[in-house]
């Protein structure tokens, strides 16, 4: 993916409010905020940055851990999976990121369920 959808949805400053907006969703779930009991969450929030710059072509590289091995310990299910994908969809949208670009940040998400649910 080119540089050119981070650059669309705003660069940095705005992958990093929808990565806010994104957290605030999922901890205030309370299916999903177990998930996060005893996490460094500056740290988490970080990654998530670092990630969403990736998927979205921004100049950076994704350093964080392989999915499945970041996520072995959490024994996420599919329900799981696909309800933060649902926040993730929603910040984007909310944060005023066009269809096209969601989808594109979307689409490289989904190929990550299977590593990330342990399949």
């Amino acid at each position: 993916m080119s540089q050119s959808v981070y650059r669309e949805i705003g660069g940095l400053e705005a992958v990093e409010s929808v990565v806010d907006d994104f957290y605030d969703r999922v901890l205030s779930d309370d299916r999903l905020v177990g998930y996060f009991e005893g996490m460094e969450m500056e740290s988490l929030r970080a990654h998530q940055v670092q990630f969403i710059s990736s998927v979205a072509g921004g100049p950076v590289e994704y350093s964080g851990a392989d999915m499945r091995e970041a996520h072995a310990h959490l024994d996420i299910d599919e329900e799981a999976f696909d309800t933060v994908g649902t926040y993730l969809e929603q910040a984007l949208r909310d944060n005023g990121v066009a269809d096209d670009n969601v989808e594109a940040i979307m689409a490289q998400v989904v190929e990550l369920k299977d590593p990330v649910i342990g399949r």
